[in-house]
């Protein structure tokens, strides 16, 4: 284990701390125990108190362990964008001893039977706007979809902009299997005891892998605990006084763990926001004096260069980071000389619950993943031969700590090609090429995984390609990243048409928008008359990244920001 980032550790941080045995849901029944009256959540100006959600937790649970049959172990979809409902949701079903599956709300209808077939659920939370994606399961397999209005609880005046989905006024619903929110609520049965614990699965998210099959990642309620607790710990966020500008959705490991659980656990506020506009959260910065940030790169370049920006509105932050994508040097250099703070960069994925390194809050490096965090032990590996290599040397980076997942769901040969044991213990390979400089902070070279990173979400270019393949006029298709100079990656696709077919980029685009979720849509199309292939006939998709990487590329100087 590599020790040379201790000396640059966070002032008055311990090296690892002792990781709850219980289950998440402990967290906010101890939160509501402690701090009642405080608010747990601001809901578009509509204050939510740590008793009134736990209160909601319990009545949910109660009516999903006695009216929907949920029981122990059982897989539960949530399927909802960020509100109020999506935390007493997750809550419930932890409460109820159950497991949450997040869902992508960006999924089209056809892609739901996959998570549904693989997951097993048959109990499924949604919010209104998304239930018409889930009415052709209901109600086989769904036998229970308990749908939200998220505009109920918008309770008092705002004048903020609302999201269409916010603003909609519940809709009257009809069909067998689906129950409105507040019926679901009304039941007055109370959830037995909570019985799992660390070693119990707690939350089943889903990443998909290169064979375009998405994978489930089972984490325990031990796995989340670490990040829970580790991520506000990290940046010095862990009191009941700060106040959480909530914008990363909540179905995302990063989102979920540092703004949701990781709030909720110290006490703090969740100043929540549904949908990311800069002219709302500069407001809600300023009215509610939040603390900190969690915020893709994009969303800072939108802030900054906001005509509603200035810089007295922001005074009350402490803390801003994000991960996902890099932050552009100049847009870093920019956000320290407006608000005299680094961005903090950190680094995790779905297989780790988010947070595995993250950089210092004190001594930072830009476009850098960071340091490792507590208890965590990562190197950098030759991917072929496993040889643990030395700093600045370019291999795959490895994770071994409490945060990383037990196994891929019912996937018992992905588990095993994704782990291998060093020194005695388990690393999980993350499919990542990086290396350690001299510090022990680490870098993001490239992928060994064929993976385009589109504003933070990950899209695999073999799940993609599988779909493009169904369209009537597309013979073959090759999937690569174009690069975007505002949001980094972008999906490129380079078909080949049937002989005799005919088809424009528009046209492929307008389909591919009703078959796969907005962020797997590739944003260009080009046609070519072959692919080329290797003397296997296997696509050489990483001579098609090449000639891409070499096409953007600039000619002249260009001039920065």
């Amino acid at each position: 284990m590599q020790q040379r980032h201790f000396a640059f550790w966070p002032a008055r941080r311990p090296k690892e701390f002792p990781v709850p045995v219980t289950s998440i849901a402990h967290n906010l029944a101890t939160s509501a125990a402690r701090f009642p009256d405080h608010s747990a959540i601001v809901y578009y100006d509509t204050p939510i108190s740590y008793r009134r959600l736990w209160h909601e937790v319990e009545q949910l649970a109660g009516y999903l362990e006695h009216r929907a049959n949920v029981r122990r172990g059982d897989r539960v979809l949530l399927y909802m964008q960020n509100s109020p409902q999506f935390v007493v949701a997750y809550y419930a079903i932890m409460r109820a001893n159950a497991v949450v599956v997040p869902l992508n709300p960006m999924l089209v209808a056809e892609e739901l039977q996959t998570y549904l077939d693989d997951s097993g659920a048959t109990v499924a939370l949604t919010g209104q706007e998304l239930l018409p994606k889930l009415r052709g399961y209901a109600p086989d397999p769904l036998h229970h979809v308990i749908v939200a209005a998220y505009a109920d609880y918008v309770e008092r005046e705002t004048k903020l902009n609302l999201p269409p989905a916010v603003a909609a006024p519940r809709a009257d619903l009809a069909g067998d299997g689906l129950v409105a929110w507040s019926d679901a609520l009304a039941q007055s049965e109370p959830p037995g005891p909570i019985v799992t614990g660390a070693d119990d699965m707690a939350l089943l998210p889903y990443t998909s892998g290169t064979t375009g099959r998405p994978k489930g990642c089972v984490h325990t309620h031990r796995s989340m605990q670490t990040t829970t607790f580790a991520t506000p710990m990290w940046g010095g966020g862990n009191n009941p006084g700060n106040r959480v500008l909530s914008v990363l959705p909540y179905f995302h490991v990063t989102g979920m763990t540092g703004d949701m659980n990781g709030t909720l656990c110290n006490g703090s506020t969740i100043v929540m926001m549904t949908r990311w506009d800069p002219e709302t959260a500069l407001t809600l910065i300023e009215r509610y004096q939040c603390t900190s940030v969690t915020a893709i790169s994009t969303m800072v370049v939108d802030l900054l260069s906001h005509p509603a920006y200035r810089t007295d509105a922001l005074r009350s932050l402490v803390g801003i980071g994000g991960g996902g994508a890099p932050l552009p040097a100049a847009v870093g250099e920019e956000l320290s000389g407006r608000l005299g703070m680094n961005y903090m960069e950190g680094y995790g994925l779905t297989e780790t619950i988010a947070m595995t390194h993250a950089n210092p809050p004190d001594r930072t490096k830009l476009q850098c993943l960071g340091i490792p965090t507590f208890g965590v032990d990562s190197r950098v590996i030759d991917p072929d031969s496993l040889r643990e290599l030395g700093p600045n040397e370019t291999g795959e980076i490895i994770i071994h700590g409490s945060q990383v997942m037990r196994e891929y769901w019912r996937q018992p040969d992905a588990t095993a090609e994704a782990f291998i044991e060093l020194d005695g213990k388990r690393f999980f390979r993350t499919g990542d090429l990086g290396y350690v400089d001299d510090d022990g902070y680490f870098f993001l070279v490239d992928r060994v995984k064929r993976m385009i990173n589109a504003s933070g979400f990950k899209v695999w270019p073999a799940e993609v390609e599988t779909k493009l393949f169904s369209h009537p006029a597309i013979k073959e298709a090759c999937v690569i990243a174009a690069i975007d100079p505002r949001k980094g990656e972008q999906v490129k696709a380079v078909i080949v048409l049937r002989d005799g077919a005919q088809a424009t980029s528009g046209e492929i685009i307008a389909w591919a928008r009703e078959h796969m979720a907005a962020y797997k849509v590739p944003t260009e199309i080009e046609f070519a008359e072959s692919l080329p292939r290797s003397a296997t006939g296997k696509v050489q998709w990483r001579a098609l990244q090449e000639e891409e990487a070499r096409r953007r590329q600039p000619t002249s100087a260009t001039s920065g920001r």
